[in-house]
């Protein structure tokens, strides 16, 4: 092997340590649903979780969001304006991917993520043993976890900003029954409390079997290959986004803060 040809493939070899064979279009996210790597991910994790990856509130019921004081005030220029920091741990291609997806909601929403200068309250996205983050805005400095190993995929970070901004899982919401089986056999009762209804504000929005936020079939099946949701009265529609947000997830978001 002639010297030139050693060092292209050390040149090349660096280069594909530097940066994951993936990116926001060849992410393997056909494969793997959005929230089956959110629960893999907070296997790990000490973290109280509601619903597998809300923080436990503590000062405020989470469920309560919708009529309490939890959503990011907008400005009189009409956007929503929400400082954040990202930890240095993340490498730069990590930086670009949380960025991609904060991109999303500046060309389809009113929402805007800046960095954080002195505000109070702000979201700081940390390498932290899962993917996670509180419900709505909490006041202060509010975690919103994205584990290099396992969490930084375009759709979980959308998943993940999503709750942040105010948005429970789709299949908590209060009309979810009209729409899904919940297969309580396959669900450990221990972990039953994940999967019961909440009382939301649906904005008017029928049910999105395609919300970035709606959990995958067997989400904490306790037997392998069994559905714990069924979607009625078809069970063949496909449920557990792989990719990004709905038309109806930007719409609620725009409804939500006025945009």
């Amino acid at each position: 092997m002639t010297p030139t040809v050693s060092l292209l493939l050390l040149l090349l070899l660096g280069l594909s340590r530097a940066h994951p064979l993936h990116d926001e279009g060849n992410e393997d996210e056909d494969d793997v649903d959005i929230t089956t790597r959110i629960l893999t991910s907070n296997n790990a994790t000490d973290e109280i979780l509601l619903e597998g990856d809300l923080l436990a509130p503590k000062t405020r019921n989470a469920m309560k969001c919708w009529y309490q004081s939890c959503q990011w005030k907008k400005g009189y220029n009409g956007l929503v304006t929400i400082p954040f920091t990202v930890s240095s741990q993340f490498t730069s291609w990590e930086k670009q991917k949380i960025d991609s997806a904060m991109k999303v909601y500046h060309s389809s929403t009113c929402i805007r993520f800046v960095p954080r200068q002195n505000e109070y309250d702000y979201i700081s996205i940390e390498n932290r043993a899962g993917c996670f983050s509180a419900l709505g805005r909490v006041g202060g400095r509010q975690v919103l976890s994205l584990n290099r190993q396992g969490c930084v995929y375009h759709g979980v970070v959308l998943h993940e900003i999503n709750h942040a901004l105010g948005f429970q899982h789709e299949q908590t919401r209060s009309d979810r029954d009209n729409y899904v089986k919940i297969n309580w056999e396959y669900i450990n009762p221990q972990n039953a409390y994940n999967f019961y209804k909440q009382n939301t504000n649906n904005l008017n929005t029928p049910y999105d079997y395609t919300s970035v936020m709606h959990y995958g079939r067997t989400a904490f099946t306790v037997q392998y290959g069994r559905d714990t949701i069924t979607p009625i009265p078809n069970p063949n529609v496909q449920i557990g986004q792989r990719r990004g947000m709905s038309r109806w997830d930007i719409i609620r978001i725009n409804a939500l803060y006025g945009c």
